[in-house]
């Protein structure tokens, strides 16, 4: 729980590079802020060192056969610091009075079930797992909502819609799930475009997954990256605006905007635009996070357009050569268990990408071919959305089998 106003804040995820930047923010403030709770997959040597540093009550290894070596490894190296490992033990410290502040950094699926326990507690979350939304975003706003908690999304697009609109800001408490607010006309999000904007489709046959992560602007991980790079980022963020903004398809827009200062756009009803603009540092959103409705510094300089020459440009998403953003925004149409399917094979077929299994094209591919081949279900149970999520790995998985092996027999066919 809160000591006086210092906040007590969870990390999960804490060796990816969102939970980096947050425990970077942390430590500019020891006054207001203290990490007493780190999470991590499978790393623990990393994990130790960030202990040995922020000096956390507790640590969470996900893989539960490393739990002797974070015990010790926090021995070795004098801590207090408490070890668990697993599932249920992260949920556990979430839920409690570890901790008062969340940051769900957790990448893919396996985040969702500790972001619906700080939910449920009505923790302050601030919200970066997307697929937490992506997957069962009418479960957890109505968790947010019953609970209590406070949900500041932390992906830059998102947090400048929260910034720009107010009444995001005071329906925070309320989970944020309110309708459409009065006087919104559409909202706008920014997508830098990745390292591949501007090729035709033909000219992404060969991209290597080095060549895919390498992302102009962020540094991201590897997934997250790759997801830039074909924009299902965006399309997932697409999904998740419906979900925290209370908005429908039609008033949720994209553009590509290649300096990646403009973070999104909202329109209103009398023809105003507000815009939230800064450098792309995920230092600043995560300090929005923590300190809001109050400003905190973020370690990131002030924005000087004129040193970063001085234009911002903007153009429509090419969908033919990136066609996941068509995916998702048709996955947001159909609704129920769709986007949930989609961003499940999506995981699957950019790990298969990652490991060199299939090529960048095979992306989109496999997913259309995936949600062409599923059936959909109304999304109204957990246990639906878990049972269609496993369902869509599958046959993801099966597709990219097929793939492989098709691949390997046209490489071994005489020439």
């Amino acid at each position: 729980m809160s000591t006086g106003n210092l906040r007590q804040v969870a990390v999960l995820g804490a060796t990816g590079s969102i939970g980096t930047s947050a425990l970077d923010v942390i430590a500019r403030h020891p006054a207001r802020l203290r990490a007493s709770v780190l999470a991590a997959g499978r790393n623990v040597g990393a994990l130790v060192e960030l202990c040995r540093r922020h000096r956390p009550r507790h640590a969470v290894i996900a893989d539960a056969s490393a739990f002797t070596a974070l015990r010790d490894g926090l021995h070795a190296a004098g801590l207090d610091t408490q070890p668990h490992a697993g599932g249920d033990a992260l949920e556990a410290l979430v839920a409690g009075d570890a901790c008062d502040t969340v940051v769900a950094a957790i990448v893919g699926a396996a985040g969702l079930s500790s972001t619906l326990a700080a939910a449920r507690a009505g923790k302050r979350l601030l919200l970066a797992n997307k697929e937490s939304l992506v997957l069962a975003g009418e479960l957890l706003m109505a968790a947010a909502r019953e609970g209590g908690a406070t949900i500041v999304p932390i992906d830059s697009e998102h947090n400048a819609i929260f910034q720009c609109l107010p009444a995001a800001q005071a329906q925070a408490a309320g989970g944020m799930a309110a309708p459409a607010h009065r006087g919104l006309a559409r909202i706008t999000l920014t997508a830098s475009g990745g390292p591949f904007r501007g090729r035709r489709r033909a000219e992404l046959a060969d991209v290597t997954p080095e060549q895919a992560i390498a992302h102009p602007k962020w540094s991201m991980g590897p997934k997250i990256s790759v997801d830039s790079a074909t924009l299902m980022n965006k399309g997932l963020e697409v999904i998740e605006a419906h979900h925290l903004f209370g908005l429908e398809r039609g008033r949720i827009g994209v553009l590509v905007h290649p300096q990646s200062l403009v973070h999104s756009l909202v329109e209103f009803v009398d023809g105003s635009t507000l815009a939230q603009l800064g450098l792309p540092d995920m230092r600043t959103a995560l300090a929005v996070g923590f300190g809001w409705p109050e400003r905190l510094a973020s370690g990131v300089g002030g924005l000087d357009l004129l040193a970063e020459g001085g234009r911002l440009e903007f153009e429509a998403p090419d969908l033919e050569a990136f066609p996941c953003l068509r995916l998702a925004f048709e996955a947001l149409a159909a609704g129920g268990t769709v986007p949930a399917m989609l961003n499940a094979a999506n995981e699957v077929v950019v790990s298969a990408f990652l490991q060199r299994r299939i090529g960048f094209l095979a992306i989109p591919d496999l997913l259309e071919a995936t949600l062409s081949a599923l059936t959909a279900a109304p999304a109204d149970s957990l246990a639906v959305l878990q049972e269609a999520d496993a369902r869509a790995r599958r046959h993801a998985e099966q597709l990219v089998a097929r793939a492989v092996q098709s691949t390997s027999r046209s490489a071994g066919a005489p020439g």
